[in-house]
């Protein structure tokens, strides 16, 4: 028997279509019951509790029970990460749409990944952040700088408080659109509340697009450029 992780486990509970679905649907965040995830899979009722029974015994997702219903939730920012990596693939080597829709390149521009920021602006921000040595890059590994605790301090941000927690404060995810990094852990996630609570970007209803509003992408790059 070879040593190491269960490559195949993993890679046989995220290749079934139906499962990929749900799985996909549950990068938004958003804890789901059943009944909605049936329809992200494109499978009936029964044949969706028993995909969720796998997933959730493989560790991929949670589940929690409010009153009569259960909600299903992605198991971790691990996991939304190696979704997004296996997106980026997939749309590197599959086959190609010939025309995207609009909701493509509102994608690409930004959306939720989990719990933090991705697409173009994420990456920008990972860039700016990079580039001005607010963060200290060593292969995967991230870590923040003074200057850049002072900077997060300027955006909003408590490090203090993030550092605190058991989640990693700063983690490189591959960005499956624009196939560079962008920033995820509990910086990243702080980072995306931030954005939204100072209302430059919503949230677009059923969907993981983030959407800038024009004053807060004009926020947005004067953000990015000091």
């Amino acid at each position: 028997m070879k040593e190491g992780p269960d490559l195949s486990r993993i890679a046989s509970l995220v290749g079934d279509p139906a499962r990929a679905n749900m799985l996909s649907a549950l990068m938004s965040g958003t804890a789901l019951t059943a009944s909605e995830l049936a329809l992200e899979g494109g499978v009936g009722l029964p044949t969706a509790s028993s995909h969720l029974a796998k997933l959730t015994e493989g560790g991929l997702v949670t589940v929690t029970t409010q009153g009569r219903h259960r909600y299903y939730a992605l198991s971790g920012s691990e996991v939304a990460s190696m979704l997004e990596a296996i997106s980026g693939v997939a749309a590197s080597v599959g086959p190609k749409r010939v025309r995207p829709g609009p909701r493509d390149n509102a994608m690409r521009e930004a959306r939720v990944c989990y719990d933090h920021l991705a697409g173009e602006k994420a990456v920008a921000l990972f860039d700016h952040l990079g580039g001005q040595k607010l963060i200290r890059l060593n292969g995967d590994a991230v870590t923040l700088t003074r200057k850049g605790q002072d900077w997060f301090a300027d955006f909003g941000i408590d490090v203090s408080a993030l550092e605190t927690k058991r989640r990693p404060l700063c983690r490189a995810c591959l960005d499956w659109s624009v196939r560079r990094s962008h920033l995820a852990g509990a910086l990243g996630a702080a980072a995306l509340d931030r954005i939204f609570e100072l209302k430059w970007a919503r949230r677009e209803k059923d969907s993981r697009v983030v959407a800038f509003t024009p004053r807060g992408r004009a926020e947005f790059e004067r953000l990015i450029r000091t």
